[in-house]
């Protein structure tokens, strides 16, 4: 019984010496002493590190600064252009679409041909009238040339008339001295007298002929006039069908690439109805600042531009123009200060900032970019 004691109180002593506690109070006081300047030294280190990790960012905080007061920025900011409804301006059925979605064209690419029969008719019509008013000018012409012919007969016919009547005046002259002399006969001054009045009657009417024949000329030149205008009006007839006719043919007014396509081959198009959208390849960033950003910001200072689509390449721009007032001036409901409570609000002012050199990659209105415009 006294062995099973001591078997089982030496076993309590081993566990005892098997554990944690013990193990770390044996290391303690095996551990040799430590003098107190050795963890006044360590402190020390610590207390200098920590001190030279606060000063490289203190001064990484001041070289980022000073760096940073050199620009403004505002992620604010998207491409921007000013897209080309394309439509109709001719109502016509759709015969062809040679371009489809997002598919970049030149200056003057076709985009849709609408049918154009109706329009060759028109074009045809005004032509013949235009034909049949300057042949309408061409004849009042030649009348008028005949007319002055006839004029010069009429005036001849007076001067014939006025060289009979002379030698009518003086033969009953004659005759009527003889007749007083009582060497010619009654009847014969009679007879004389009688071709005198003829004469006088036929020259009034080579003169009245050559009056109405004079001015049949400005009667002519009237109505050339009215067919010259006649004339006038066919060939605006002709240029207006004309141009209704190349309008059945719809062009890329500048290059660009075709967005929101609805024409579609067999579709009628109505005048004013929109076919596509078009956007222009000449694109810009409207970057909406602070009014308190604007201080030092002047047109032509350069500017880094991050494009969100391409965060691995940054282009260079640089400031086109500040629009004159914030944007909600231009708002469809601005706001009204000077009614209700107060509160001041910072506004935001556009401003425009063009790209150095068009980049080569695909930018479209609505993305979003952040612009570093360098003000020192």
């Amino acid at each position: 019984m006294d062995q099973r004691v001591d078997n089982e109180r030496r076993s309590d002593s081993e566990r005892r010496l098997d554990s944690p506690l013990h193990a770390a109070a044996s290391a303690f006081d095996e551990a040799p002493k430590k003098s107190p300047w050795r963890g006044g030294l360590r402190k020390r280190g610590l207390a200098v590190a920590i001190a030279a990790g606060a000063a490289a960012l203190l001064a990484l905080l001041v070289a980022w600064w000073l760096h940073a007061r050199h620009y403004e920025s505002t992620d604010d900011a998207f491409i921007d252009t000013r897209t080309v409804p394309i439509s109709a301006q001719v109502a016509a059925a759709i015969v062809d679409v040679p371009v489809t979605d997002n598919q970049l064209v030149d200056t003057g690419a076709e985009l849709v041909r609408l049918d154009d029969r109706d329009y060759i008719a028109q074009r045809d019509q005004a032509k013949a009238q235009v034909d049949q008013a300057r042949a309408s000018v061409e004849n009042l012409t030649a009348q008028i040339v005949t007319q002055q012919a006839k004029i010069d007969q009429a005036n001849k016919q007076v001067a014939q008339a006025q060289a009979a009547l002379t030698f009518a005046q003086q033969e009953s002259d004659r005759y009527q001295q003889l007749a007083a002399k009582g060497t010619g006969t009654i009847e014969q001054a009679q007879q004389y007298y009688s071709n005198l009045l003829q004469s006088q009657a036929g020259l009034a009417a080579a003169q009245a002929n050559a009056l109405a024949t004079e001015k049949q000329i400005a009667v002519l030149e009237a109505q050339r006039d009215l067919v010259n205008a006649q004339l006038a009006q066919a060939h605006a007839a002709l240029a207006q069908a004309e141009t209704n006719l190349s309008r059945t043919v719809i062009t890329a007014p500048v290059a660009g690439r075709v967005t929101k396509l609805t024409a579609a081959k067999g579709a009628y198009a109505a005048v004013g109805q929109t076919l596509m959208m078009f956007v222009p390849r000449d694109v810009w960033v409207t970057a909406n600042f602070k009014e308190t950003q604007l201080d030092l910001m002047r047109p032509g200072q350069p500017v880094d531009i991050a494009i969100d689509a391409y965060p691995d390449r940054t282009f260079k721009g640089h400031v086109d123009s500040i629009q004159s007032g914030s944007g909600t001036a231009f708002s469809l409901l601005p706001a009204e200060n000077a009614t209700g409570n107060y509160v001041k609000i910072v506004q935001r002012v556009p401003v425009k900032i063009v790209f150095d050199k068009q980049p080569d990659v695909l930018l479209g209105p609505g993305m979003s970019v952040v612009p570093s415009v360098k003000v020192r």
